[in-house]
């Protein structure tokens, strides 16, 4: 059975840095594309960035310039890391994968990890 893991959250101060991560477990599984959505309370879950197969990534505008999102295709992990950290950041965080396995394409949700932004 597949699962994602995500770790790295945590609190840091506005101006600061923090990386989070997700490996995707199991097996009998290829990647199409991984990434990571966030919600705020009280909001949306939205996107944040995606990097697909062959290396492309997409990020949303509010962290574009802050935020890189990359990947070790070895040990199938995601990362995100995030820099020049805003207040309105604080959400959880949110990995997806898009995974086939066998003759499916399914999407695939972590647990989410918190990510607080505050003085």
């Amino acid at each position: 059975q597949v699962q994602l893991v995500e770790s790295g959250g945590g609190l840091v101060q506005p101006g600061g840095s923090l990386r989070v991560s997700c490996a995707a477990s199991g097996s009998g599984f290829s990647i199409n594309a991984m990434g990571w959505y966030r919600q705020a309370p009280g909001k949306e879950r939205e996107l944040v960035a995606h990097i697909f197969s062959g290396g492309t990534t997409n990020y949303a505008d509010s962290v574009k310039g802050r935020f890189t999102i990359s990947r070790d295709n070895a040990r199938n992990t995601v990362y995100l890391q995030m820099n020049s950290l805003k207040p309105e950041d604080t959400a959880v965080y949110y990995c997806n994968a898009v995974l086939t396995v066998g003759t499916y394409i399914r999407a695939y949700w972590g647990k989410g990890t918190l990510v607080t932004v505050s003085s």
